[in-house]
């Protein structure tokens, strides 16, 4: 599969550079983090809000709405799945990464999704990006079969657990956590998630 540079033009519908921050204080402390054969997800960490990073993030990037900072890191080279939420999400790379995306507008009306239609985008180490709300995407790869290191930022309780009652009918289905919609390839084997995507689960 291509691996596109996120300096390319097609990269713009997806997401943007953030090109006028460093955010050294995050790298830093995600030297730290713990990072093996598993994909770990943390949506908040004390450590990495308790930064004047945070207070730029919150206040400049997200335009003082509530955030939380976590950090996805670990091993992967599968597609496996793709989510989206209703706003944007920040991505620091605290090492060299590939993100699979997609977008929401390629979504069926029976809420199916063509792998075929992924794109796999190459993230340097140090970088921040914005992926915009209407982006497909999921955990991401290493580069190499190397671990994969990356600071995750979003609204304050997104990807947290449901406590309250929807039903689930239509896009509702589809609602795996707090501001957290996903389609799973069903070789994923992801319990409780609707499989969706239809095609290859794609593999660097």
């Amino acid at each position: 599969m291509k691996i596109n540079s996120i300096e390319d033009a097609s990269f713009k519908k997806y997401g943007k550079i953030l090109r006028n921050y460093k955010f050294d204080e995050l790298l830093k402390l995600m030297e730290n983090t713990e990072c093996d054969e598993n994909v770990i997800y943390n949506p908040s960490i004390v450590e990495l809000e308790n930064t004047e990073d945070m207070k730029i993030l919150q206040n400049e990037v997200y335009g003082g709405m509530p955030i939380q900072i976590g950090y996805c890191n670990g091993h992967n080279n599968k597609l496996n799945a793709l989510e989206y939420h209703r706003d944007s999400e920040v991505n620091i790379a605290a090492t060299d990464l590939i993100l699979l995306l997609g977008s929401q507008q390629d979504i069926t009306e029976d809420f199916t999704y063509d792998s075929s239609k992924v794109e796999a985008f190459l993230v340097p180490k140090g970088t921040a990006i914005e992926v915009y709300a209407t982006t497909l995407h999921y955990a991401p790869c290493g580069v190499d079969n190397k671990n994969f290191k990356c600071v995750v930022v979003l609204p304050k309780g997104t990807n947290t657990d449901i406590d309250f009652d929807i039903s689930k009918e239509n896009e509702n289905a589809l609602l795996f956590a707090r501001n957290k919609w996903l389609i799973a390839h069903e070789e994923a084997n992801i319990e409780n998630a609707v499989n969706g995507i239809h095609g290859k689960n794609i593999i660097l």
